[in-house]
């Protein structure tokens, strides 16, 4: 039997247990069977988990760390098991449910209870004024936003906005769509995640990707793993750490949390792990502050490069010499701080000690192959974008991009977030792009720059959108500012969400509000007697096929492509684009080829099994395509995020039982905490400092220059082993304390790491 949602469980009394010192082992194991069990059933959780991540199987929805060459029966982790579990699960939401449950009733559950409820079957309309959503045809639904869209004064008063879940043959035909109706507005969740990573390295490096592969992680001498936790956001990365470390690499994790899964691993898929013998990964733990990686790289880089003074063969200086730009201004720079100012400085930045700074510089320096990973410890501050310059600048001094064992990886967080991006789904598209789409269908793309994220939500505010569309996710709970978002949504004539369950984006909504029923990974995708597949793209550039296994819940569902592709006929006919012939998946991919570098005689090479790799000129030749032709050092100043006194640093985080907005349950295990979420955790000195105790309940009010107070009720404060100064809370119930405002320079990524906040005595709200 499936798992049932009859009542919406209390999630603000949690137990608390000391944290856990070893990840994964017989634990995970038996909590991914008894997901399935519960939501899928076996009759479809088992065949989905024997298909999920295999060649001819389908890609797992949650993260997008790579497949091995080699599979594994079981080629998938906790957290990819309750996704599955979730997606194949059999229990239908019908017409029945929602004259059952008002908008306003289900606006007060959780997002956790609205996630059990079910698969969304067939296409629903909220009417203006209307209360319930109400059964209406395809027809009709695809006829009404084709209506309003061909209604708008300026296509830029539609908003298109993109999960990572969309195949790369969806987001094609959806940024095509949106260019044909006249828009660049095209959102996505990069721009709330690894935006500042593709800045970063398109400015240094000329490619907005990594330029890592696994098997320069098992070649690697030294992996920095710098504010990640893949015990819990890429359990399958732990795979590959391990066997990194047998071959002989040392890691340094960089984090204000100690994570069990960088401590001790026990790998399920050996008999080793399953009777408790695991691997310890790290060894050496630099516990920085939050936002004080810049401070610690550039220390580190600092002493290079007075390694290099003193005569040490620290640099490789043929490499600096041959491939890269702006050495020098750099060393100047780094160097010219005096060494009385620098190092306390550095010390009040990071937390830690000039010791433990120079013992990292010391193995970076003894490393031939180096690999720095990083996700949204990194990403989501202020001086994000410099931050992860300053890595690249480590990696340039010594030579470690384009060499095999070594190079950048940003780890992505959302399975074909990166496709997406591939595919054409960016607010300001590359010229080069724009004039191979339009050479392909015979019209001139718009060139001006169009709205990120962030933007939107303040055009949506200020009342210059009248059709929001969102290809999957759930935007209000992932957005900062959740009060502000949720206005701005409200404020929207007709907001459109293409899904496959029932999320909190679906009972905030603006006048009129359709929800659109769309397959999921694990579906087949059937046209006719004709099996479809799709295909997307991992964290590290390879493509390859993805086949949904399942028989749909409902004949009511339908392909994300077949979505668009009837918009697309009901606006713009068969000219330029001849959409009823995108049917077939394969003309999808043929455009793709003729329109995306990388992807020339797609359909072959997607046909392979395991598929291709993209190309990635600094990785495959030490050719770096940017402004000067070569790698660019960085200068990336001094910033590091200032604490009030008697204030705190808050970052937003997963609990190990959610996935991005996500919740399959209310434990964290990893941390200790077991039924609920809403918890804060906190150093124990801290806690004396501010006069509040474990146990306690405060509500964590933000503080930012506008004044406004964004307030978080009821939490449960947890004495936790942070890095001091610093605290941590699950989103997206803090995400009402990010303000809209506080953005990453240059990528404009919400700072939802760098959140100051005050505790105040519980309100009883």
């Amino acid at each position: 039997m499936t798992r049932q949602a009859e009542n919406d469980p209390a999630q603000d009394a949690p137990r608390v247990d000391p944290p856990k010192r070893t990840s994964v082992g017989l634990p995970a194991v038996l909590n991914s069977l008894r997901q399935v069990g519960e939501n899928a059933g076996v009759r479809r959780g088992v065949p989905a988990m024997l298909a999920v991540n295999q060649k001819r199987g389908f890609d797992c929805p949650g993260c997008a760390w790579p497949e091995p060459g080699r599979r594994h029966t079981a080629e998938f982790c906790e957290n990819g098991a309750k996704a599955v579990a979730e997606e194949a699960t059999s229990r239908a939401l019908t017409a029945e449910f929602f004259a059952e449950h008002p908008v306003s009733e289900l606006a007060e559950r959780s997002g956790y209870w609205l996630g059990l409820q079910g698969r969304l079957t067939e296409p629903l309309y909220l009417a203006e004024g209307a209360d319930r959503y109400a059964p209406i045809t395809w027809e009709s639904a695809l006829d009404l936003v084709a209506g309003e869209l061909r209604a708008l004064d300026s296509p830029d008063e539609a908003v298109l906005y993109t999960s990572g879940r969309t195949s790369n043959e969806a987001a094609f035909c959806y940024q095509l769509l949106a260019r044909l109706l006249g828009t660049n507005n095209l959102p996505d969740c990069s721009n709330m995640c690894h935006e500042s990573s593709g800045s970063a390295l398109t400015e240094t490096l000329g490619v907005g990707k990594g330029s890592v592969s696994l098997s320069d992680l098992y070649k690697a001498d030294l992996i920095i793993v710098a504010g990640q936790n893949p015990g819990t956001n890429h359990p399958r990365m732990l795979s590959a750490l391990e066997r990194a470390k047998r071959a002989g690499a040392r890691i340094v994790t960089v984090n204000p949390l100690p994570e069990a899964g960088l401590r001790e691993f026990r790998n399920p898929q050996t008999a080793r792990g399953l009777a408790g013998l695991g691997t310890e990964l790290t060894d050496l733990f630099a516990q920085v502050r939050l936002g004080g990686d810049l401070a610690l790289f550039s220390a580190v880089n600092r002493l290079l490069l007075e390694a290099d003074r003193r005569g040490e063969p620290v640099l490789d200086r043929a490499f600096i010499d041959g491939h890269t730009h702006g050495f020098d201004a750099y060393a100047e720079e780094l160097l010219s701080e005096p060494e009385a100012e620098f190092w306390p400085r550095v010390e009040r930045a990071t937390g830690l000690e000039r010791e433990l700074v120079e013992r990292i510089a010391r193995m970076a320096m003894d490393s031939e192959r180096t690999v720095v990973c990083w996700a949204m410890g990194l990403t989501q501050h202020k001086h994000s974008v410099p931050t992860i310059r300053e890595v690249v600048n480590l990696l340039l001094l010594r030579g470690d991009v384009g060499r095999p064992g070594s190079g950048v990886c940003p780890v992505r967080g959302h399975s074909n977030v990166q496709g997406d991006r591939t595919m054409g789904i960016f607010e300001r598209p590359p010229a080069a792009f724009l004039d191979a789409l339009g050479a392909e269908f015979g019209f001139e793309p718009p060139r001006a720059h169009g709205l990120d994220t962030v933007d939107s939500i303040r055009a949506m505010a200020e009342g210059r959108v009248r059709v929001f569309l969102a290809m999957g996710g759930n935007f209000v709970a992932a957005s900062p500012d959740t009060n502000a978002t949720e206005e701005a949504m409200r404020r929207v004539g007709l907001t459109v969400h293409v899904s496959t369950k029932l999320n909190r984006s679906h009972v905030v909504t603006g006048t009129r509000a359709l929800i659109l029923p769309a397959l999921a990974r694990s579906d087949r995708d059937l046209h006719g007697d004709r099996s479809r597949w799709v295909t997307v793209e991992d964290s590290m550039g390879e493509v390859h096929a993805s086949h949904g296994v399942l028989p749909p819940l409902s004949e009511g569902m339908r392909s994300e492509v077949d979505i668009v592709r009837g918009l697309g006929e009901r606006l713009f006919g068969e000219s330029p684009v001849a959409w009823s012939r995108l049917a077939d998946y394969d003309r999808v991919r043929d455009h793709i080829a003729a329109v995306v570098p990388g992807f020339e005689d797609f359909n072959a090479r997607a046909r392979r099994p395991g598929g291709f790799t993209l190309p990635h000129a600094p990785r495959d030749d030490r050719r770096f395509p940017t402004a000067t032709g070569r790698a660019n050092f960085t200068v990336n100043g001094r910033y590091a995020p200032e604490i009030p006194e008697g204030r705190l640093l808050l970052q937003t985080l997963r609990s190990h039982d959610q996935y991005n907005t996500t919740v399959y349950g209310l434990n964290d295990r990893y941390r200790g905490i077991t039924d609920g979420r809403r918890v804060v955790l906190v150093n124990p000195e801290d806690c004396a400092d501010l006069g509040v105790r474990g146990g306690q309940y405060v509500d964590l009010v933000g503080e930012w220059s506008d004044g406004v107070d964004r307030r978080a009720p009821h939490f449960l404060v947890v004495e936790y082993p942070t890095a001091r100064g610093c605290a941590a809370a699950y989103y997206p119930e803090t995400n009402v304390l990010v303000p809209l405002d506080s953005t990453a320079d240059v990528s404009n990524t919400p700072t939802s790491k760098s959140v100051v906040v005050r505790l105040e005595p519980d309100t009883g709200l």
